[in-house]
């Protein structure tokens, strides 16, 4: 057994205290309403929470696969009538397999190595000016797709923020989300213990999951989207826009109505029109690649996304999530907000200056050397391979 949390006992394996937690709450609350499953096509495939709760067997390999196939989207918690959250149970399943080696992590192996890539001495870059207490986060996509895009916003960000920073690393939610919980923790804590020892207190995230990461384990940052400061400080300075869109809201911010108005007030600013899917807001679906579900279970994870096909009616979407927009586009037109904001009459006809793997990797490289050149930091680091 690979954790000191897991053991065995008269020949059956015990759960850990954090997945035995879940369960109870799962088992002793959920009045099996059926609501979620009528949302969610992983639980209409596996049965209700509770159900699920009251049979899970640690070690038992249905259970070893099972939670994998769970986006961890939370749909289901923000249509529960009692206020439950199944999505944290299936995550505590996923770090029981992960200690207990049950799950074969090589199914993620593409994605895990990106996450490796972002952290790494090659892509990762800290530049921190003198009196520097707020740092923009752009994540590992936005800087390979868009460069030239997070470049103005960090050249406008720093009308209003003189001193501010900014960071190219990875915020490890793929290993958060795989179950990995002892390497997240360790990375995590590790660049939060940096920032906060070098006098950072405020986080401009402009991915969606860095900054539930940062919400969740920042242990004292104070997190904030892009979206939030642009609605207060950018204006659409071309012609209006005509037209009408319709927003996709990712599933990592379902629980944050400022940042969902904050985009939707830069959308109308341009003059187009929104007219909002059914699954919008806090109920919101996943665009398909949550959860890493297509690693294991393509067909489940493409039918979020084509129900979001249909649910647009023809509409463009736009969303504040760089992977959603990546996933999606693939189905159904689809332009992140920075694209619209930086080039609206391309984005709207679907030509906006997009990037696409590999031409990705050698844009961030080529980022962090204009950063190296033109950011006047007094602290700058590039991450150690054991950091």
């Amino acid at each position: 057994m690979s954790s000191s949390n897991s053991s065995k006992r008269d020949g059956r394996l015990t759960m850990t205290p954090k997945l035995k937690e879940q369960i109870s709450i799962i088992s002793e609350k959920c009045i099996n309403c059926k609501l979620c499953q009528k949302e969610c096509e992983f639980l209409r495939k596996h049965g209700k929470p509770k159900e699920i709760a009251d049979s899970y067997e640690p070690g038992e390999e249905k259970y070893n696969i099972m939670p994998f196939e769970c986006s961890l989207c939370r749909l289901c918690e923000a249509v529960c009538p009692v206020n439950i959250n199944p999505a944290a149970m299936f995550l505590e399943m996923r770090r029981e397999s992960v200690k207990q080696d049950k799950i074969d992590l090589t199914k993620f192996s593409t994605l895990l190595k990106y996450e490796k890539r972002g952290t790494s001495k090659l892509f990762s870059y800290y530049a921190l000016p003198e009196n520097c207490t707020s740092v923009l986060f752009p994540g590992c996509s936005l800087p390979g797709t868009r460069p030239d895009k997070l470049m103005t916003l960090y050249e406008h960000m720093k009308k209003h923020i003189p001193e501010l920073g900014i960071v190219l690393d990875c915020c490890n939610k793929p290993s958060h989300d795989l179950g990995r919980e002892e390497y997240f923790e360790s990375m995590f804590t590790e660049m939060v213990d940096f920032l906060k020892n070098n006098n950072i207190k405020n986080i401009f995230t402009a991915c969606p999951n860095c900054y539930r990461m940062f919400s969740q384990y920042g242990n004292g940052l104070v997190v904030e989207t892009i979206y939030g400061f642009l609605a207060e400080n950018f204006k659409h300075a071309g012609n209006k826009l005509s037209g009408t869109v319709t927003v996709h809201d990712p599933c990592a911010l379902r629980h944050e109505k400022n940042v969902a108005e904050s985009v939707r007030t830069l959308i109308t600013e341009t003059g187009l029109n929104i007219i909002e899917m059914q699954h919008c807001n806090e109920k919101t679906l996943c665009c398909g690649e949550g959860g890493a579900v297509g690693c294991t279970s393509p067909d489940l994870a493409g039918k979020w996304g084509r129900l979001r096909k249909i649910e647009a009616e023809g509409n463009r979407i736009i969303t504040y999530c760089v992977g959603c927009a990546n996933y999606l586009n693939q189905i159904t037109p689809v332009s992140h907000i920075l694209d619209l904001l930086y080039e609206p009459e391309a984005a709207l006809s679907g030509k906006a200056k997009v990037s696409r793997p590999p031409i990705t990797y050698l844009n961030r490289i080529r980022l962090k050397r204009k950063l190296k050149r033109t950011v006047n930091a007094k602290t700058t680091r590039e991450r150690c391979p054991l950091c």
